[in-house]
């Protein structure tokens, strides 16, 4: 919690905010009424209201870097559907490709000329030679642990505390303060003791790393190579390559999740630190904002599962779908890797987070805060601790929950939406420096605001 800010005026001015949420968003608070009546809290997914503010804003239409609600408001968005919209909002290729293919046909059970082209494209990107595709990185995530423990015959996962990997059962785990893996948190029926299933380390301590693999029980370890999820926390160097290198010693996979963190370039952070997972899972963002996942595997496990799978019974081990893979979002992917998420366009995202970042960092110099902003590539972040955090629970302790809810607000009035649930912030090819530089004096106007006590 930041210690700086003085909660009664902090009180006062999330006040004036609602207020003047209420006042200029009579449409999204209608509309909001009317869906309460056949949605779960009014939302499509729960999640959704979470967002600061009485009710969500309803989304109009939206294109590149902004979106207008239904009261006419536009938006510069750094959100970008938590990365989905990482190519901006129906980027033009992408457009293009998904009308084309929507008339010759969605899904079909049947593999497209697309998909090999599409693999060979992830392939050059990410190194490893063989894919798959699924509706979801959640998908991807769950099936590269059901290979990983039928290969090796071992039951144990390694997460990362405070992580996140989709709705993957495993990964709902923390470390309780004996330092014993439990239930995280809010988890939602989780269907056996997380113990039985998990064991939770700390990133960036490869003392505990190797403690969890020497017990000879681990299948595989899941990690993003930095936490974006809790917050953005960068490895050590020498952390990622070196938690390889014990995979290894222990015959333990590595599956790498570049979901978030291909902000850092075409290849993620598996290109850029030369690294050499089992399998690589990534979503989200390849397919310009339609729904798809993919996960790529080394030629050794391919040849495993080809021995151990068979084929009589291949569609009844729990790795799927009948939408997987399906013409739409193939066509999807091959436009946004070719023409969307390239090298010339990641320089100029790039470039841009870190415009970004140095706004953030002149408000907190100039205002004498306790801040920190992390930068991940094209992704910024902004957390209430003067310094870094190495771990998750350094992250989540950095929290402030209220202050976090006036700050989106208040901006989020300004025209500006930042990533819910931390302070976190992504560039996409249609993001202008205009757009930063506007958020910079939008946030520096509302930090002389908050330490005007």
């Amino acid at each position: 919690m930041s210690s700086k800010i003085d909660r009664h005026h902090l009180k006062k001015l999330r006040a004036i905010e609602e207020q003047r949420f209420l006042d200029t968003h009579k449409k999204s608070a209608a509309a909001f009424e009317d869906s309460k009546k056949v949605m779960h809290e009014g939302v499509p997914m729960s999640w959704m209201a979470k967002w600061p503010g009485a009710h969500p804003v309803f989304v109009k239409e939206a294109k590149g870097a902004r979106f207008t609600d239904i009261d006419g408001h536009s938006y510069v968005d750094f959100c970008l559907g938590d990365t989905g919209s990482m190519t901006g909002h129906s980027p033009d290729a992408t457009v293009a490709a998904v009308r084309e293919q929507v008339g010759k046909g969605i899904t079909a059970m049947l593999p497209t000329e697309d998909a090999a082209i599409v693999s060979g494209l992830l392939r050059d990107r990410f190194g490893l030679p063989l894919w798959q595709f699924t509706v979801s990185a959640t998908d991807a995530n769950r099936h590269v642990i059901r290979y990983s423990r039928m290969i090796t015959g071992r039951r144990k996962i390694i997460v990362i505390d405070r992580c996140y990997h989709g709705s993957v059962d495993e990964t709902f785990a923390t470390l309780n303060d004996d330092g014993f893996t439990v239930k995280r948190e809010g988890n939602i029926g989780a269907p056996v003791d997380l113990a039985q299933t998990t064991r939770v380390v700390e990133f960036n301590d490869l003392v505990a790393m190797e403690v969890a693999l020497a017990h000879g029980d681990v299948a595989a370890i899941l990690m993003e190579p930095a936490m974006t999820n809790i917050g953005i926390v960068l490895p050590a160097d020498g952390y990622l390559l070196a938690v390889q290198a014990l995979a290894k010693k222990y015959g333990a996979y590595l599956i790498i999740d570049e979901t978030h963190t291909i902000s850092v370039g075409p290849g993620g952070m598996t290109a850029q630190l030369g690294l050499q997972p089992d399998f690589l899972t990534i979503g989200k963002a390849l397919a310009g904002g339609i729904p798809t996942g993919t996960f790529g595997m080394t030629q050794e496990i391919a040849d495993q599962i080809k021995k151990l799978v068979e084929l009589s019974i291949i569609d009844l081990g729990g790795i799927g779908g009948t939408l997987a893979g399906n013409a739409l979002s193939l066509a999807a992917m091959k436009a946004t890797l070719n023409e969307v998420l390239t090298p010339a366009n990641f320089e100029k995202m790039i470039a841009l987070g870190n415009r970004w970042c140095d706004g953030i960092d002149a408000a907190i110099n100039e205002f004498g805060l306790d801040w920190h902003c992390n930068r991940l590539g094209a992704r910024g972040e902004y957390i209430f601790k003067g310094k870094a955090p190495r771990t998750g629970k350094e992250a989540a302790d950095s929290g402030d929950f209220e202050l976090e809810q006036y700050i989106h607000l208040r901006l989020l009035n300004d025209g500006y939406l930042i990533t819910p649930f931390h302070n976190m912030a992504l560039m996409c090819p249609d993001t202008r420096e205009g757009d930063v530089d506007a958020h910079s004096a939008a946030f520096k106007a509302m930090c002389a605001e908050l330490v005007r006590a």
